[in-house]
């Protein structure tokens, strides 16, 4: 077997095993889709932090910054249910300031740059996992606690995005021919992402027919707006890693690279869905 199909292989299970644990953790309880996304905010915002680190003018407080994204999601969780009050994000502020007047102390050149990539792993990796369960819960008036968890939901911005990425490929590899953006990603094409968002748009009819929470329409549009910022997530990662003069973001997922290789287009496209919903609440 050459090392081509062997790789092949290897990414092949590697993407089921993540499908299925992905599927499967949100669909099966609240509790599962706490607890998983719970551990992905903790490994994405620690391998931010050392990727970041690599840099000689860059020194994050790895641990803080992933014990303070982890708490993030879990406080947002609490708060979304109705479980906790709104005092349980004290706690996570502090750890804000915590970070903060630490750098008076430690006496490095490169304050300024530690406090932009500390904020950076809250506000671009742990805070829209966190937002994930904005999406989770809905208002429910039957339930005591007056919302439900609906994880059909934030399923379907990953499965939206998975569809997209698909589609984008088949498409981009048949009728590639313009480049989106060169500059930063030379692979990808217009043809490419036209073809992706229509395979998005027939998975979000599909929800529609399964899942009368928001019409076809709505359905629709949540899915052009998964497409459109999962892109642009995905070029600023892109960005990032060219910044940065590496390939992958890490190593923990075998073939497909690290946590943010896998959920960087979400990482945009999780905060875009909750503000089309909220804004479908005000029409």
């Amino acid at each position: 077997m050459t090392d081509k199909i062997k790789n092949l292989c290897l990414r092949t299970a590697t993407g089921i095993a993540f499908v299925a644990v992905l599927v499967g953790g949100i669909l099966w309880s609240n509790v599962t889709f706490t607890l998983l996304f719970a551990v992905i905010t903790g490994l994405s915002v620690w391998e931010f932090c050392q990727v970041v680190n690599r840099r000689a003018d860059v020194q994050t407080n790895a641990v803080i910054c992933t014990v303070a994204g982890i708490y993030l999601f879990l406080a947002v969780s609490g708060f979304c249910s109705n479980i906790t009050p709104s005092g349980v994000f004290i706690p996570y502020l502090l750890s804000v300031v915590y970070l903060l007047v630490s750098e008076l102390y430690l006496k490095s050149e490169h304050a300024l740059n530690n406090w932009a990539y500390t904020m950076m792993s809250q506000m671009y990796v742990a805070l829209p996992f966190a937002s994930l369960n904005i999406l989770a819960y809905q208002p429910e008036a039957s339930y005591s606690i007056g919302v439900a968890y609906a994880g059909m939901l934030p399923l379907s911005v990953f499965v939206f995005l998975w569809a997209s990425d698909s589609g984008a490929y088949c498409f981009g590899s048949l009728f590639g021919r313009h480049k989106l953006f060169p500059r930063i990603s030379p692979n990808k094409s217009w043809e490419g992402s036209v073809g992706g968002g229509l395979v998005a748009v027939a998975a979000s009819q599909i929800f529609a027919c399964f899942e009368p929470s928001l019409d076809r329409w709505e359905w629709l549009g949540l899915a052009l707006t998964v497409v459109i910022f999962g892109t642009w997530g995905d070029l600023v990662e892109s960005l990032l890693k060219r910044q940065l003069q590496i390939k992958d973001s890490g190593n923990i997922l075998p073939g497909h690279g690290g946590m943010l290789d896998r959920f960087d287009s979400s990482l945009l496209a999780i905060p875009a869905s909750v503000i089309y919903l909220y804004t479908l609440t005000l029409l």
